[in-house]
C-alpha cells in the first residue's frame, strides 16, 4: 500500500484521515481500511462505513446490508480510530467506502471524503506467442497494491516465481500441461487453469 495520507479537515475541528485512499486487491482475500478520526466536542454516538450517499438521506450503515453479513470486523473505537476490516472480498464489493460519525451535539454528523477506493479482482492466464515460443500473463483487472510476487504453476506444481506477471515457455517442452498463477501470500487463490492441449 501506497503511504500517501489523505487528511481532510472539517470544519471547527472536524477530520477523517484514510492512510491509503486506493486500494487493488485479490478476491477471496481480505482488506484492512486504516483509519483514524478528530471531532470537536460532545460524545460520539454511532461510528460506520458505507458505500452509497444521496442528498438529504442517511447514509446505510455497511454493517446492517446483508451482502456483507459476517464479512466486516470493526476495529474502531467512539475516540478516533475508525479503521475496518473486509474478509472474503468478492468483486461486488469493489466502490468508494467512506466513514461516518455522530456526536450527541447539535449538528454533530460528519462523513469523511473522499475515501477508499477499493478495487476487488480476480486472477485470469492470458496467452499470447506464435506455435512455438508462448507468454503467459497473470492478468488483474486493476493494478495490485504491494508490488507483488507472480507464482506460476504448471499441472499443479510450483514451476516459477517473479515480479512480473509474464511467464515465457517453449509448446514444444510443454505440451499436454495446464498452467495457474497465483500471488505469494495468498497462494490458495489460484487463477483458473488454462490447458495447453
Amino acid at each position: 500500500m501506497s503511504n500517501c495520507v489523505s487528511v481532510v479537515l472539517g470544519q471547527d475541528g472536524w477530520s477523517v484521515t484514510y492512510t491509503t485512499q486506493s486500494i487493488c486487491t485479490l478476491k477471496g482475500s481480505s482488506v484492512d481500511l486504516f483509519c483514524s478520526y478528530t471531532y470537536p466536542r460532545g460524545k460520539v454516538t454511532t461510528t460506520f462505513w458505507f458505500t452509497k450517499m444521496e442528498a438529504g438521506i442517511e447514509p446505510e450503515d455497511l454493517g446492517q446490508d446483508p451482502e456483507y453479513a459476517d464479512r466486516l470486523e470493526y476495529h474502531g473505537d467512539k475516540k478516533k480510530d475508525c479503521t475496518l476490516k473486509i474478509t472474503d472480498l468478492r468483486e461486488r464489493d469493489s466502490a468508494t467506502y467512506k466513514f461516518r460519525l455522530l456526536t450527541d451535539q447539535e449538528g454533530g454528523k460528519y462523513s469523511g471524503s473522499p475515501g477508499v477506493t477499493l478495487s476487488v479482482t480476480g486472477l485470469q492466464v492470458k496467452v499470447t506467442g506464435g506455435h512455438q515460443d508462448k507468454t503467459l500473463t497473470c492478468s488483474t483487472t486493476c493494478t495490485l497494491t504491494d508490488n507483488p510476487t507472480y507464482i506460476w504453476y504448471k499441472n499443479g506444481q510450483h514451476r516459477d516465481e517473479s515480479t512480473s506477471p509474464q511467464y515465457k515457455y517453449s509448446v514444444s517442452n510443454d505440451y499436454d500441461a495446464s498452467y495457474s498463477c497465483a500471488v505469494k501470500g495468498h497462494e490458495d487463490l489460484h487463477s483458473p487453469a488454462v490447458c495447453e492441449c
